[in-house]
């Protein structure tokens, strides 16, 4: 087996772990390149190699795979930087982008405005067809309109095209019809078709969804295009595979055809890293964070599985494909400290990004952000931040924070520090509560899994702030996602529309399982697959009748007919109650398919248990803010390569890595597992532990 790469394109950084053909993991960052991603990963191919002693070319022909997660869709929808759009659709629906699904996000505010649509009315073509919710035609499909619609689009310099019609779902033709004329048409145009990318009732989701494939795919397209020609240039003949939304990998032709299932590309890594982490101890569910430069990540896992939902929003536009269920919010290293119109100190969640990146990055950045509050408060070591590569330049940081923050608060600067830090744990507290709180769950109860650069400094903070008595920081935590790639798997997720009630549905949802399942076995072997690597996981969108939401519950192959008890055993665990006594007839909406290729995950080395005793890892001290004392101490600095397994210490300390740094606060101590990870407990909460956690600690409980 040859090297295996995961590279995770971040708005500040581009991550890299790279497993070698001996088991062996290395940590890379560079910075990145937000004009061109591609550059990044190259720069970071080249200083890959020059580890190995490699010229780029010797490394890229001995890797076999590279899983990317990149965040090219997301930035496009983000900063509205996506395609020329044009929208091809059923006569008198053309405004289904702004009537959306009739319901106001915010109820009580009467001057509250929809989000614009992607695409501007004057560029909806209204066309003339109508088939019915069977798929029964009622008027054919008017080709003049459609022929008009592409005249109107090559003269605005329209790039991208969505065609979605009423009751396509049941009947594809009409699309397929029109999909023809424009591809002959408009021949250089990235066609999104709703009935190939989400045939599945609930017109606006589709519709939506269809708009956000078309605003995104050239981006996509052009991105995918440039990396394959810069991995080609460097003789790369191994293979490539994407990260998806629903946490699962897939080859790049099949991403430039369906662009808006990367939306979530970078943090859908994430809770599939978490899981293997949180497993080592026998830990099912956790939530996993993830602090990077620009954003923050968090997310649930249960039965150690990460939450799914099957609709979700970007930045308040319909995503209607499944996708891990993560909360992102503005908060990184890079989240900059400004002060609102009513006087109130904000963090984020504006990013300084990677160029000019913090004030203490010296790359001209004049605003101060959360990376410059950890250097002053002495989270960060100055002189070996980035493994020394950047060198922190702790008074223009504290210049920064006192000319921007500190005077027009009139604090002193470590007062505005200790301020701009609170502000930030408090949003990361919220983003997690957000995965917990919201969907009925204590977070008390859930280890926290701490990840990303910028993450380790805080997670005591967050914990705190949540009363969490246990956290994991990974010895990879500043390219967790990168790491979560090469666990992954392929994942191809397929759904068709099935409405109807489930009695009478069985024998019809069976057979459109083996018809699924047959497809997506054929894509799977065209993937290399082997028959025992490939799993097939169907499930059904089903509510009682005369309910609104569907709940999704999976059953076995061939067993549709077995799904009501487990339908109403789910509905009582996320509503309080089930209506199985009453006997109300359950309604069917969608069949769903996940199917799996499962791939070879990689293996770290575990080491022997070296003892307890952490001081020959000391190497020195640093002035640090200490949260519960209130006050700045020389706390004691380790060195996180020399921390072995069973090493034990207690806070306030500061472990350095060459990527990030954890500081762990008074009331916290850790300890080292077998393949270096960290865990983190309150030492008047050992009550609380996991009895393997616990035997990892060598601490009793008090009687």
């Amino acid at each position: 087996m040859g090297i295996r790469v995961g590279v995770d394109v971040g708005g500040t950084f581009t991550d890299f772990l790279v497993i070698d053909d001996r088991g062996e993991a290395r940590v890379f960052k560079t910075l990145s390149t937000p004009d061109d991603p591609s550059r990044a990963l190259l720069q970071g191919l080249v200083e890959i190699a020059e580890s190995y002693a490699l010229s780029v070319e010797a490394l890229a022909g001995k890797i076999d795979t590279i899983v990317h997660g990149t965040t090219v869709t997301t930035n496009a929808v983000l900063t509205r930087g996506g395609a020329k759009s044009g929208l091809v659709t059923t006569q008198g629906v053309r405004d289904a982008l702004e009537m959306r699904r009739g319901i106001r996000e915010e109820q009580y505010n009467n001057r509250f405005t929809n989000v614009e649509p992607l695409v501007p009315r004057y560029l909806r073509a209204p066309v003339r067809e109508r088939v019915d919710r069977d798929g029964v035609e009622l008027a054919p499909l008017t080709e003049a309109d459609v022929l008009a619609a592409a005249e109107l689009f090559a003269k605005e310099g329209v790039s991208a095209v969505a065609v979605c019609f009423l009751n396509a779902f049941a009947n594809p033709e009409h699309e397929r019809q029109a999909e023809a004329l424009l591809r002959k048409k408009l021949p250089g145009a990235y066609l999104s078709v709703s009935s190939t990318l989400l045939p599945a009732i609930r017109f606006y989701d589709r519709i939506s969804t269809t708009v956000l494939n078309g605003y995104v795919g050239p981006k996509l397209r052009s991105y995918i295009d440039a990396l394959l020609e810069k991995l080609a240039s460097v003789k790369f003949k191994g293979v490539l595979l994407i990260m998806q939304s629903n946490g699962g990998t897939v080859a790049p032709e099949i991403v430039r055809e369906r662009a808006a299932m990367t939306l979530l590309s970078g943090p859908a890594a994430g809770p599939r890293a978490g899981m293997f982490y949180a497993s080592i101890h026998g830990l099912k569910n956790c939530i996993t964070v993830d602090m990077g430069g620009t954003s923050f990540d968090a997310a649930m896992l249960r039965d150690g599985e990460p939450l799914f939902v099957t609709e979700g929003e970007i930045d308040r536009l319909r995503l209607a494909l499944p996708m891990l269920d993560i909360t992102t919010i503005g908060a990184g290293g890079g989240s900059i400290g400004w002060i609102d119109k009513g006087g109130l100190l904000r963090m984020g969640p504006q990013s300084a990004g990677a160029m000019p990146g913090p004030v203490c990055y010296g790359r001209g950045g004049v605003e101060p952000t959360c990376t410059d509050v950890d250097v002053v408060l002495g989270y960060l070591p100055p002189d070996e931040f980035a493994g020394g590569r950047i060198k922190l330049d702790v008074e223009r940081a504290r210049a920064a924070i006192e000319a921007r923050i500190g005077k027009p608060l009139r604090m002193t600067v470590e007062q505005a520090a200790v301020g701009m830090a609170r502000v930030i744990d408090a949003n990361m507290a919220a983003g997690v509560r957000a995965v917990t709180v919201k969907r009925g769950y204590d977070p008390r109860e859930f280890p926290l899994v701490v990840a990303g650069g910028a993450g380790p400094q805080h997670c005591c903070a967050i914990c705190t702030e949540l009363e969490i008595p246990l956290f994991l920081v990974p010895r990879q935590s500043s390219i967790f996602c990168a790491a979560g790639m090469l666990m992954s798997d392929l994942v191809h997720d397929d759904v068709r529309s099935v409405p109807g009630l489930l009695a009478d549905a069985a024998p019809k949802l069976d057979a459109a399982v083996k018809e699924m399942i047959a497809a997506a076995r054929a894509t799977l072997k065209a993937e290399h697959v082997a028959e025992a690597d490939m799993q097939f996981l169907p499930s059904l969108d089903m509510r009682y009748v005369k309910q609104y939401h569907e709940v999704n519950v999976g059953f076995p192959v061939g067993a549709s007919q077995k799904v009501a008890g487990s339908f109403h055993a789910e509905h009582d665990r996320l509503y309080g109650y089930n209506l199985a006594e009453q006997k109300t007839p359950l309604e069917v909406i969608n069949l769903r398919l996940r199917a799996v290729g499962v791939m070879k995950k990689p293996t770290f080395p575990d080491s022997p248990r070296k003892g307890g005793d952490a001081a020959g890892a000391k190497k020195g001290t640093r002035r640090a803010w200490v949260p519960e004392h209130q006050a700045f101490e020389e706390v004691p600095v380790y060195d996180a390569d020399k921390l072995l397994h069973g090493m034990r210490l207690d806070g306030p300390a500061s472990i350095d890595q060459a990527n990030t740094s954890l500081f762990l606060s008074a009331a916290y101590s850790l300890v080292c597992d077998r393949y270096g990870n960290y865990l983190g407990y309150r030492r008047d909460r050992l009550d609380a532990l996991p009895q393997s956690v616990r035997a990892l600690t060598d601490q009793k409980v008090a009687s």
